[in-house]
């Protein structure tokens, strides 16, 4: 059975169709074994901070393949992103340097392993986790949700 991926598209769909009945809340869970995710993680974090999470992960989703499985750093890539989206560099250096700034992807980290998070995206909804098999199956629960 094919792995259901529920890509960044998808998501922005479902948020536009469902609109501000749903609350999609975004949480970091770099995984070990991408060597660069802890630092994508930072990078959203730093941009988040200048308002513009969201462009910057959909930045690095719509460039994942390039260097996901790189072992070397990929800090300067990233900070190019930052460039691109016009961000203040010195405060996106300042913010991906900042101990706060790694604090709050750890926070996520530890709490997505206490709820069971084991890879991503997981998703939950009204507190539970949800097993999901095909888009439509998760439009319905979304829908169930709402009603």
């Amino acid at each position: 059975m094919p792995v259901l991926r529920f890509h960044p598209p998808v998501v922005e769909e479902l948020k536009a169709e469902f609109g501000d009945r749903i609350t999609f809340v975004h949480r970091h869970f770099p995984l070990s074994m991408h060597p660069n995710s802890g630092q994508a993680a930072l990078a959203a974090e730093a941009a988040g901070q200048q308002g513009q999470y969201q462009q910057m992960a959909n930045r690095l989703f719509e460039t994942q393949s390039q260097w996901a499985g790189s072992q070397q750093s990929q800090a300067p890539l990233f900070r190019s992103y930052a460039e691109e989206l016009g961000l203040d560099l010195a405060l996106y250096d300042a913010a991906v340097a900042d101990q706060q700034t790694e604090e709050r992807v750890l926070a996520d980290i530890a709490d997505g392993k206490a709820l069971g998070v084991s890879g991503t995206p997981t998703f939950f909804l009204n507190g539970e986790k949800l097993v999901l098999s095909t888009k439509a199956d998760f439009r319905q629960k979304l829908a169930d949700a709402v009603e």
